[in-house]
C-alpha cells in the first residue's frame, strides 16, 4: 500500500513537472519575457540537469570513437602531486573521485596515473619541479605547526618567520629524505622524519632565544638561512658577541652586515682581531659600539685588519688618537676601499694640507671620509669660490670647522647664504664672515639666526641700515644664546642710563658689545664713573671701552694721564700703543709748558677734540688688549 502511494505521487509529481516544462517552452515561444521563481523551481533545475546528462551518455554510447576523455586543468594537476606526496590522508566521503588510502593496495591502484595528468609538451623534469614545489609547501607547514604548538607562538608570528626561511626549508626537507636510508626511518612518513629534523636541531628553542633578544622575524629567517643548517654557530655568536659589549639590535646588525661567513669563522680568530685593535687605543668596552656600527670588521682577516690600521698610524696618528677616531665614526676602519681612502687623502692634501695634517684633521673629524669628493666637497668648493673665498679661507675653513664639508649643500649652506645677502650683505663680507666665522653655517637658520637678527632690530635697537653691518662686523653674534647673553647685556646697558636708540648706535659702532660677560663690565663701567669721573656720554661715543683690559691698559694710563695732569678723550687714551700714548702725553705736557711760559699762546689752544683726521686715523691701531 505505502509503495503504490509512493509511485503515485512520484507519477504525479513527473506529470506536473512535464506540464510545466511544456508550459514554460510555449510562454518562452510566444513572449520573451522572464519566468519568474516558483515553488518548485529547484526540484525543476534539477530534472532539467538530469535529463542533460542522459543526453550525453545516449550520444557517447552512440559515437564511442569519438569519445574524448576530459583534461584535468593545472588546479587537478597539482591536487594529485598533492596527494602522492602527503603522506597523511584525509578521510573521504563516499562518491569520491580519488580514493585517499594508501594502505589497500586495490584502492591505492584506483589513482590514476601522473602521467595522465600532464600535457604531451610537459617533461618529467617540470613534474619534479612541482613535486618538490608541493614538498616544500608541506615542509614549511610543519614548521609552521612546531612553532605554534611548541614554541607557544602565534599563527600569524609562526607565518611571518616561515615566509622567511626559504633555505632552511630546503634544509630540512633535504635532511628529512636522508633520513630514510637509515634503518629505524626506512619505514617511517616523511613528516615524522622532517619532524625529527626540526626537534634535533633544536630550530623553535632558538626562535624564541632570538625573539627574547629583540630579533625581528625578518632578522630571525635571515640569520637562520645564515647558519646553512648549524644552528648552534647562532647561539655561539651571539654570546662571543656579547663578551665585547655588542648590545641590543646591533647584534642583529652584527650578523647581517658582517657577511655570509661570519658563522663559519673560528672564535680564535675574532678574538685575536678583537685584542689586536685594543692594543692600538680602541679600548675594550668601545668594543661593542665598533663591531656594531661597523660589523664588516668580523668579515676581514687579521692580515687585512692589521694593514688598515697601519693606514691611519702611517699618518702621524699615536695610538690614542687612532682609538678615539674609530671609536667616533667605526666605519672608517672598515667600510671603505683602500682605494677610495687614498683619493680622499689627496684631494684633501690639495688644499695645503700635509699628511701629518691630514691625519690630525681625519682624528678630530673623521667623518670627512664618509663624503663624497663628487656629491659634497667639488660643489661646495665651487660655491666658496663664488663667495669670494680664497684657497686659504678654505683651507682655514676646513681646519677650524671640518663638518663644513660633510653637510648638505643645497639644504643648510645655501638658504643662509641667501637670508644674509637678502640682509644687504655683499657676497665678499659673506666670504669674510665664513672664514672668520665657520661655525656659523652650523648654527639652525630659524632657531638661532633669524631669532638674533629680530633680536637685535627689535629689542637692541639696531637699525635697519645698520643690521648687515654689524652681522658683517661680528657674525658670532648670531652664535649666543638670547636668553643667556644677549638679553642680560642689553638690560644691563639699559639699566646704565643708555637709551635704547643710543645702545643701537654703540652695537653698530661695536657689535661686540653684547657678547661680554657682564661681571667683567661693571668694575670697568664703576672705575670709569667714580675714579676717572668721566660723563656717561664717553662711553655712549666711545663703546670699545668695554673691550680694553682694565689692570693692564686703562689704570695705568689714567694713572700717567693724572700724573702728568694731562687729559685725552677716551679713543686717544686708549686706542693706541704704549710708545704712541707717551708721545701724545710729552707732546700735551710740553704744550702746556709752553702755554703756561706765554711763549706760543695760539699752539696751545689744540686740545683733544680739534686733533687732526691723520692723527684720529693712527690712533685705531690693533687692541691687543682686548678680554
Amino acid at each position: 500500500m505505502l509503495l503504490h502511494c509512493n509511485a503515485s505521487c512520484c507519477t504525479s509529481t513527473f506529470s506536473l513537472v512535464s506540464s510545466s516544462l511544456r508550459r514554460q517552452d510555449h510562454s518562452e515561444d510566444s513572449q520573451n519575457t522572464v519566468i519568474r521563481r516558483r515553488h518548485n523551481a529547484r526540484s525543476l533545475s534539477l530534472f532539467t540537469r538530469h535529463n542533460q546528462n542522459l543526453k550525453q551518455n545516449k550520444n557517447l554510447n552512440e559515437s564511442p570513437e569519438s569519445f574524448v576523455p576530459p583534461r584535468h586543468d593545472d588546479d587537478d594537476r597539482s591536487k594529485l602531486l598533492e596527494l602522492s606526496l602527503v603522506t597523511r590522508r584525509t578521510p573521504q566521503f563516499p562518491g569520491s573521485i580519488y580514493a585517499q588510502s594508501a594502505s589497500d593496495p586495490d584502492i591505492a591502484s584506483s589513482l590514476p596515473s601522473l602521467r595522465n595528468f600532464l600535457d604531451e609538451g610537459e617533461s618529467e623534469r617540470e613534474m619534479i619541479a612541482k613535486a618538490l614545489e608541493i614538498r616544500r609547501r608541506v615542509t614549511k607547514e610543519i614548521i609552521k605547526e612546531s612553532l605554534v604548538r611548541k614554541g607557544r607562538f602565534g599563527i600569524t608570528y609562526a607565518t611571518n618567520v616561515t615566509d622567511r626561511l626559504g633555505e632552511f626549508v630546503d634544509h630540512v626537507m633535504i635532511e628529512a629524505a636522508a633520513l630514510k636510508r637509515l634503518p629505524e626511518f626506512s619505514e617511517t612518513r616523511f613528516n615524522l622524519r622532517a619532524r625529527t629534523v626540526i626537534e634535533d636541531s633544536n630550530f623553535v628553542p632558538l626562535v624564541r632565544w632570538l625573539k627574547y633578544h629583540e630579533f625581528s622575524y625578518n632578522r630571525i629567517g635571515k640569520i637562520i638561512c645564515m647558519s646553512k643548517g648549524n644552528l648552534d654557530s647562532i647561539r655561539i655568536m651571539i654570546e662571543w658577541l656579547k663578551t665585547i659589549h655588542v648590545k641590543g639590535e646591533f647584534i642583529g646588525v652584527a650578523f647581517l652586515r658582517s657577511g655570509d661567513n661570519i658563522l663559519q669563522r673560528s672564535r680564535e680568530e675574532l678574538d685575536e682581531i678583537v685584542e689586536y685593535l685594543e692594543s692600538n687605543g680602541v679600548r675594550r668596552y668601545w668594543m661593542g659600539y665598533v663591531v656594531g656600527r661597523c660589523p664588516e670588521l668580523l668579515s676581514f682577516s687579521v692580515e687585512e685588519v692589521k694593514t688598515r690600521v697601519d693606514f691611519f698610524l702611517q699618518m702621524g696618528m699615536n695610538q690614542k688618537d687612532f682609538g678615539t677616531m674609530v671609536f667616533d665614526y667605526p666605519k672608517i676602519l672598515g667600510f671603505f676601499s683602500f682605494e677610495e681612502m687614498e683619493k680622499k687623502i689627496s684631494y684633501l692634501k690639495e688644499f695645503g694640507l700635509s699628511t701629518e695634517d691630514v691625519g690630525r684633521l681625519l682624528a678630530f673629524k673623521p667623518h670627512l671620509m664618509g663624503c663624497s669628493i663628487e656629491e659634497r666637497w667639488k660643489p661646495l668648493v665651487k660655491y666658496f669660490y663664488y663667495l669670494g673665498i680664497s684657497k686659504e679661507g678654505m683651507k682655514r675653513i676646513l681646519v677650524v670647522k671640518p663638518i663644513l664639508y660633510c653637510i648638505d649643500l643645497e639644504k643648510t649652506i645655501a638658504p643662509k647664504v641667501r637670508f644674509f645677502q637678502d640682509m644687504g650683505i655683499p657676497n665678499e663680507a659673506i666670504g669674510n664672515m665664513l672664514v672668520k666665522f665657520p661655525s656659523l653655517l652650523t648654527n639652525s637658520l630659524y632657531k638661532k639666526i633669524r631669532p638674533v637678527v629680530i633680536f637685535l632690530l627689535t629689542r637692541a635697537g639696531v637699525s635697519q641700515k645698520d643690521i648687515g653691518k654689524v652681522i658683517a662686523m661680528d657674525p658670532a653674534l648670531l652664535g649666543c644664546s638670547i636668553g643667556a647673553k644677549l638679553e642680560p647685556n642689553m638690560r644691563y646697558y639699559v639699566s646704565l642710563g643708555i637709551r635704547i636708540h643710543q645702545l643701537g648706535e654703540m652695537i653698530a659702532d661695536f657689535p661686540m658689545l653684547l657678547r661680554y660677560n657682564v661681571d667683567i663690565l661693571r668694575p670697568k663701567y664703576s672705575y670709569l664713573r667714580r675714579t676717572m669721573i668721566r660723563p656717561l656720554q664717553d662711553l655712549i661715543e666711545f663703546p670699545r671701552f668695554f673691550s680694553y683690559s682694565l689692570e693692564r691698559r686703562i689704570i695705568p694710563r689714567h694713572t700717567t694721564m693724572v700724573e702728568n695732569r694731562v687729559n685725552f678723550k677716551l679713543r686717544f687714551m686708549l686706542a693706541c700703543t704704549d710708545e704712541e700714548f707717551k708721545r701724545r702725553v710729552r707732546d700735551k705736557v710740553e704744550r702746556r709748558e709752553r702755554f703756561e711760559a706765554g711763549l706760543d699762546s695760539e699752539d696751545s689752544q689744540l686740545l683733544d677734540d680739534t686733533i687732526s683726521d691723520e692723527e684720529e686715523a693712527s690712533s685705531d691701531s690693533p687692541e691687543v688688549d682686548e678680554e
